[in-house]
């Protein structure tokens, strides 16, 4: 629930499509994210495709971490438990809180659409730096699950009684503040 007495506060997103297979002309998923935060407000401040490799995704996101005017990182893909989903095990080692309910909302939610298959997507969230991290699977459909079940709302700073845009805008003036 939004209070209308709080202004929004737009947040800056970065994005990273994890796949072997996806380019800029096919990537549903990373599309889907991009308009749903630019109509919801947010700033798409950065947006990448890389292949399902630990360490090149560590290196990503580690730059965006540190950038100061990156609030919120996006992930799509590499949530599953084949032998190149390596989402899970390549960025929960950076996070410095784990949002263990962010999973397990999105797998309640999910169930609703494919079942027992939900057990299957290893959803992850935490907070880097002050910078939040969602990871969804790489289907389009559970890229519409995560943002309209969830980060719509946890991502706009007028939803009450919480939200996540509280955690990582600080300061006086609601401004982003890095350690």
């Amino acid at each position: 629930m939004a209070s209308s007495s709080d202004s929004f506060i737009p947040l800056n997103i970065a994005l990273l499509t994890i796949s072997d297979t996806r380019t800029r002309e096919n990537d549903t998923s990373g599309d889907y994210l991009a308009d749903a935060l630019v109509g919801a407000g947010h700033k798409l401040a950065g947006r990448n495709i890389i292949k399902d490799d630990i360490y090149q995704l560590r290196a990503v996101v580690s730059v965006w971490i540190a950038a100061p005017e990156i609030h919120c990182i996006l992930t799509t893909g590499g949530t599953g438990f084949s032998g190149r989903d390596n989402t899970p095990q390549a960025l929960t080692p950076l996070f410095d809180v784990n949002i263990e309910g962010f999973g397990e909302l999105f797998r309640q939610i999910s169930y609703a659409d494919i079942g027992t298959s939900t057990v299957q997507s290893r959803a992850a969230g935490g907070i880097a730096n002050h910078t939040l991290i969602f990871c969804v699977p790489g289907s389009t459909g559970a890229c519409k699950t995560a943002w309209q079940g969830i980060l719509n709302e946890q991502l706009d700073s007028r939803h009450s009684p919480c939200n996540f845009a509280s955690q990582t805008l600080v300061g006086p003036n609601q401004q982003h503040v890095k350690r």
